[in-house]
């Protein structure tokens, strides 16, 4: 998450963050949540019209509420202003799913795995790049490593989407691009956008 506004729910619809929120597939908390079921809580939070109607949508930065996710993942409602984006990162050791809800969002993707440490500076080779539009009722799962940014690149029109994360987001590498040089420029842990 990049430095988004924090909402505050006020709503009485919008669950604690320790309410669970329904619509996905239930998942034991002993075991933790597969790809799939990843997929089905996003899209199952998505048709959650009360949850959606209770994210405030702030103009200048991006909003959001943290979710209960599945099986103890890391989920979360986020408001995406016109022309907002995340810049390029991963989710360390995390794998996820994300589904638009209003809008439509813009993911570039690398088809490559990066190494996870000890380098600051990579050049990519040609073929890696990957975009895709994400209309509304669209999603997409992920595996760990994953190196994306995603986008609302319309100029009027707010983006909303839900997103979950298993194991609980680590760390999330920031990076640069130029062209195809990627630069790592930083690694926040939770305590940073929490």
């Amino acid at each position: 998450m990049s430095s988004p506004r924090s909402a505050v729910p006020t709503a009485a619809a919008v669950p604690s963050p320790s309410a669970p929120v329904t619509g996905g597939s239930a998942t034991s908390s002993a075991a933790a949540p597969t790809v799939a079921e990843l997929m089905d809580f996003v899209r199952g939070a998505a048709r959650d019209e009360a949850l959606i109607a209770s994210l405030p949508l702030d103009p200048a930065g991006r909003t959001w509420i943290r979710l209960d996710g599945p099986g103890g993942s890391e989920a979360w409602l986020i408001g995406w202003p016109p022309g907002t984006g995340t810049g390029w990162h991963d989710h360390a050791d995390s794998f996820g799913a994300f589904t638009t809800v209003a809008g439509v969002l813009k993911e570039h993707s690398l088809a490559v795995r990066l190494p996870t440490d000890g380098w600051k500076t990579l050049e990519l080779t040609d073929g890696v790049d990957r975009a895709r539009n994400l209309a509304t009722g669209q999603g997409r799962a992920f595996g760990q490593n994953h190196v994306h940014e995603v986008l609302n690149e319309s100029e009027v029109a707010h983006a909303v989407s839900v997103h979950a994360y298993y194991p609980p987001l680590p760390r999330i590498r920031r990076f640069s691009r130029t062209g195809a040089v990627l630069r790592l420029e930083q690694t926040e842990s939770p305590e940073e956008w929490q």
